[in-house]
């Protein structure tokens, strides 16, 4: 929302009158006078008008979980326990979850309130780069490599995957990186090459890895900068 909207629709003043006040120098956000009244705000800003407040910031939530495998990437389940049953927040019942694994998956979640935020993250067309470590029941063919490469058609959907990259680690093992979230994606493209995924685990979402020691069911909050670097304001 725009800064004018908001102070014209809270004070029943009008959009001409809140171009006044704004100019007149009457508006804080966040503590700082603004006098654009194109200044986008949202729920998460303190806007002040004089001394009142026209608007409370509520609090934004910027998470990292490591999941185990078992938990649900949902925020509620009457059968089993979820990522959000392991937040210990207050405000964790505001949370949505950007980038969600299969229950049989382990590795980075990412947590929020903030939809904005997440929706840059996830948008398809900013193809943000997720790298997951793969574990195959039976050796990885060579030519995998070239396949993953080209990208593979879904008729169910009827799309092509985008270009993956697989780098084979050893028989059995590989890192691969994807720039969308299709259903069941890694496994659907590993049965493509006659192979079964036996253990997947996601190691990092854009700029943002899973830290070696935070362990499996563990959560902490984003620092500011990593809140930025995901959303590729960094």
């Amino acid at each position: 929302m725009k800064l004018d909207r908001l102070i014209a629709s809270h004070q029943s003043m009008g959009r001409q009158a809140a171009h006044h006040a704004i100019a007149a120098r009457r508006v804080r956000v966040d503590g700082v006078c603004v006098t654009d009244g194109h200044h986008p705000v949202d729920r998460f800003n303190l806007v002040q008008l004089d001394d009142a407040v026209l608007q409370s910031a509520e609090r934004a939530l910027y998470l990292m979980l490591h999941k185990p495998v078992g938990i649900l990437s949902a925020t509620k389940d009457y059968q089993h326990p979820t990522v959000v049953d392991l937040i210990d927040d207050p405000d964790k019942h505001t949370l949505h979850i950007a980038g969600r694994l299969d229950r049989s998956t382990s590795g980075l979640v990412l947590l929020t309130n903030d939809g904005r935020w997440s929706k840059r993250l996830m948008a398809a067309e900013e193809k943000v780069p997720k790298v997951y470590l793969v574990e195959t029941l039976d050796p990885i063919a060579p030519d995998a490599v070239a396949a993953f490469a080209c990208g593979f058609y879904f008729h169910t959907e009827d799309i092509t995957t985008l270009p993956a990259e697989l780098v084979i680690l050893d028989d059995r093992r590989a890192r691969l990186t994807l720039h969308e979230g299709r259903y069941h994606q890694v496994k659907r493209m590993f049965h493509r090459v006659s192979n079964r995924v036996i253990n997947l685990h996601r190691e990092s979402i854009g700029a943002l890895a899973l830290p070696a020691d935070l362990p499996p069911g563990a959560w902490r909050a984003l620092t500011p900068q990593e809140v930025l670097a995901a959303a590729g304001e960094g």
